[in-house]
């Protein structure tokens, strides 16, 4: 079997398999309940016996502020693509973003034609100021040509987008009702742990305001959606209409914005994840005040270390943002960041993970001057970079998922190489600036495979050094062997991404 075949079925496995991570848009479905219990602190028999609660003094000091939100949008869907999703009961009116997918909601069957011309998403929201300040979701309105909020009382009222931030999916909107509306408090999502009991209220499925009960599943969960990602968890059932409403705590004050949902087939499967207050408020703060915020990046691509890495680069704990791609002209080229460097400290703050450089390098505004700690070639560099903004044309600062796990410790890497001729760049589409060496052969049971390497990944380099073909790649692993190093360092190109992948050898 060519390796190209090998790839393409091993894709479609992976998009066969693949479930749902989804925004909430509308749609139709049954309705769920749970069953409200008050869990105990001494045994699970003790909470198992523990007598149900009400809620119902909170929810009518909070569902008051709640709103329904009704968006106006152009489709952008050819005649035939329309025809197919209406037949199909998808329409593009669920308007998920791309790093969601737009699969498997189930949703009202428009008319081609209409289809063509104006469609609806439907979401939630709450009023955080009594003149008629709307907090929601971003993907609610996005695009949107019109916002209409309906009132807790049924009041129909036409909203201003005041601001809107697509890396954090949060929307400031405003209507005037010529009175003081009702409003719910902001919490302290910080205080939440496992286990803490939450309400999450919105409109599902357009069928009216609703209240759900559960607990808080857990807590800084990473959908790799944008940096901000640190969504709590919940099991309290939200589904396609939940978008933007609140998450409240026993006190009713929210402590969360219900963004997503967990889902193999669409539906609510008590796994939906909110935005935290603590968050969301400061963000929030800021589209009242300006309209729009302004997110810093340094223009590269980044991973995790894992202990294999740590131990390729020398580092003496796998902690630090690993920089697998450093855009040209970016931020980061112009200060001096190498691929390959591990970033350990960034304007004062150690940095543990990727996800803790993303956040903050996206809170600084453009053109802030900030000193950072890299760790090179076994030693500590001080750099000092200007953040760049949106604007520039660089790559987003980004994630790149790299758990690979290595549980062998053999002699040899069990790895085939390849030169990249030009039959094997067309079929892997692989660029002619790309050097190095293809994986045509992997023994399942080496190192190699075990590490992630898999069938058509192009070695580029070899503990930090470029290798332009495969005799070459052969000779730098071969040297590499024969350090007082546990790991050989190989940087991978998969795709259009490029990712740091430690193989262990056997030194002893």
């Amino acid at each position: 079997m060519s390796i190209l075949n090998i790839l393409r079925r091993h894709r479609a496995v992976l998009l066969c398999s693949a479930v749902l991570v989804a925004p909430l848009a509308t749609g139709v479905a049954p309705n769920s309940s749970l069953a409200d219990t008050q869990v105990g602190s001494s045994s699970v028999a003790s909470a198992i016996g523990t007598s149900a609660i009400s809620y119902a003094t909170i929810v009518a000091a909070d569902k008051p502020a709640v709103v329904t939100i009704t968006s106006t949008m152009k489709t952008s869907l050819a005649p035939d693509d329309q025809t197919q999703r209406s037949d199909s009961g998808l329409s593009s009116d669920e308007r998920l973003p791309d790093f969601f997918g737009n699969r498997g909601i189930p949703m009202p069957k428009v008319p081609p034609q209409e289809a063509t011309q104006l469609a609806e998403a439907l979401g939630s929201g709450f009023i955080i100021s009594s003149d008629g300040t709307i907090v929601t979701n971003n993907h609610v309105v996005d695009g949107a040509l019109d916002i209409m909020v309906t009132l807790d009382d049924g009041t129909e009222l036409p909203a201003a987008l005041v601001g809107h931030d697509a890396k954090s999916d949060l929307a400031v909107l405003k209507v005037k009702a010529g009175k003081p509306l009702p409003t719910v408090g902001w919490g302290d999502s910080d205080g939440l742990r496992a286990g803490d009991p939450i309400l999450a209220i919105g409109n599902p499925f357009g069928i009216g305001t609703t209240v759900t009960a559960g607990i808080v599943s857990a807590r800084g969960r990473d959908l790799n959606s944008g940096p901000y990602d640190d969504f709590l968890q919940i099991d309290a059932p939200i589904n396609h209409g939940n978008s933007g409403g609140p998450l409240v705590n026993t006190s009713g004050a929210v402590v969360g914005i219900n963004t997503a949902i967990y889902s193999p087939n669409g539906g609510s499967v008590g796994v939906g994840f909110a935005i935290p207050s603590n968050e969301a408020r400061k963000i929030v703060a800021k589209l009242v005040k300006n309209g729009s915020i302004e997110h810093g990046q340094l223009g590269i691509e980044m991973q995790a270390v894992t202990m294999d890495l740590a131990n390729a680069l020398g580092l003496p704990t796998p902690e630090g943002a690993l920089v697998a791609y450093v855009g040209d002209g970016s931020p980061a080229a112009h200060s001096g960041i190498e691929t390959g460097d591990v970033i350990t400290e960034f304007a004062g703050q150690t940095i543990k993970e990727p996800k803790t450089l993303s956040r903050a390098v996206a809170d600084l505004l453009p053109g802030k001057k900030e000193t950072m700690s890299i760790w090179r070639n076994g030693k500590t560099v001080a750099l000092s970079v200007v953040v760049g903004g949106s604007d520039d044309s660089v790559k987003q600062v980004a994630v790149v998922n790299s758990s690979h796990p290595s549980h062998s410790s053999f002699p040899t890497l069990g790895l085939a190489l390849g030169d990249l001729d030009q039959a094997v760049r067309q079929a892997l589409d692989v660029p002619s600036q790309v050097r190095g060496a293809v994986v045509e052969g992997v023994d399942q049971d080496q190192p190699a495979a075990t590490s992630g390497i898999e069938l058509g990944d192009i070695i580029v380099s070899v503990n930090r050094v470029p290798v332009q073909t495969a005799e070459e790649t052969s000779q730098a692993i071969s040297a590499a062997t024969k350090s007082s190093k546990k790991a050989v360092l190989l940087l991978v190109k998969r795709g259009e991404q490029q990712t740091f992948i430690a193989v262990p050898y056997g030194n002893g």
